[in-house]
């Protein structure tokens, strides 16, 4: 199949079904069910792309069947979230800010999300299209990292969860497991996950190019969607409990957390 038509036809049926989506939160007045279509999206389209393409055939499977199993077992976790609690606060907020604009940047924030399903599921294409015959070690390499992101992911959602079940917890802050090591180590271990696709595809022809995968998703965790918007809320619904949080922990990385009376003695936040 050409390259072209390949990465084309997933990317006008996520518009169309973004589209009907945005007419769905604008009666529910909930915009959570972007980011599950994303999920679900993502990974579709890598299950498309690693049908279609030209690499070998046991290379496809492995990389749809791990993709596929990563963006139903995210899609899942936030779509039981979005039956069990109100928007996100992202969302809430962005409403906030946006007023009367709001349904119209959300049509744009809808057709860009279609736009990143596709994108992200590049480097899932071209782990698809390398023609080394056979599964070599840094295929099993691949999978042993995304075994590793799947399990730190369903650890770190598993341990927030039980905190946030305890109504006692509803005013604190989580440092349970490894929340006491990072304040997000849920998207840590989804960004270990990119790197699955580095390793599987960086053999083939433009294999180099996976490596966008981990950058602009980390891109993101850091600078625009994940970590700015999350601790913004998070600090007007925690408050001081928050901020000594960010002053005592890594906000990406794991890492032992600092001594609170070193940190403030030193004026360090992070």
């Amino acid at each position: 199949m050409n390259l072209w038509i390949l990465i084309l036809i997933p990317w006008l049926v996520l518009a169309v079904l973004m589209s009907l989506l945005w007419l769905y939160q604008k009666k529910t007045h909930n915009a959570g069910i972007v980011d599950v279509a994303w999920s679900f999206g993502t990974a579709l389209t890598a299950i498309w792309f690693a049908y279609g393409a030209s690499g070998d055939p046991n290379r496809r499977v492995l990389v749809g069947t791990i993709a596929g199993i990563w963006g139903v077992k995210l899609g899942y976790y936030l779509l039981s979230r979005l039956k069990d609690a109100h928007e996100d606060r992202r969302y809430t907020m962005l409403r906030e800010k946006w007023g009367d604009q709001t349904q119209l940047r959300m049509a744009i924030v809808f057709q860009i999300q279609a736009f990143w399903a596709v994108l992200f599921a590049l480097p899932m294409l071209l782990a698809s299209m390398n023609p080394e015959p056979g599964l070599q070690w840094y295929d099993w390499l691949g999978l042993a990292i995304w075994i590793v992101s799947i399990v730190g992911t369903g650890i770190a959602d598993a341990q927030l969860n039980a905190f946030r079940k305890d109504s006692e917890n509803s005013s604190k802050v989580c440092k349970r497991g490894l929340w006491k090591y990072s304040r997000h180590p849920n998207y840590f271990f989804e960004w270990i996950h990119w790197w699955a696709y580095v390793a599987i595809g960086f053999a083939g022809d433009w294999g180099w190019l996976t490596l966008l995968g981990p950058a602009v998703m980390l891109f993101f965790l850091l600078k625009v969607t994940g970590i700015p918007i999350t601790e913004r809320a998070l600090v007007r619904s925690r408050g001081e409990a928050y901020k000594e949080y960010q002053r005592t922990t890594s906000s990406f990385i794991p890492l032992p957390p600092k001594d609170s009376t070193k940190s403030d003695r030193n004026g360090d936040e992070q």
